[in-house]
């Protein structure tokens, strides 16, 4: 999960919120001065264009990681020795009843 900075354009306070949230349309209140920031990829404010910028650039980088994540080669599980011997004891069990 990865975080972006939001700069609020009245009271200029520094805030985070989560990259996914920060999408086209996405309306925060500034934790300060409560005021409405509305994100739009058009938005004329830059503290708003510079956020979704970092955002779509955080999201873009996550989507890369998961997807070299699941092409990577599922390691083998190692089961212990108590798991493997108890699986042998229990397949010796059936073969006695």
């Amino acid at each position: 999960m990865s975080f972006v900075q939001i700069q609020c354009t009245r009271c200029k306070t520094v805030f985070r919120d989560r990259a996914g949230r920060l999408q086209d349309g996405y309306s925060r209140q500034c934790p300060s001065c409560e005021v409405v920031l509305f994100f739009a990829e058009d938005s004329p404010n830059p503290q708003v264009k510079q956020a979704m910028k970092r955002a779509r650039k955080a999201r873009k980088e996550q989507r890369e990681a998961e997807m070299a994540r699941m092409s990577a080669p599922q390691p083998r599980a190692n089961f212990s020795r108590a798991h493997t011997g108890r699986m042998q004891l229990s397949s010796e069990d059936d073969e006695e009843a």
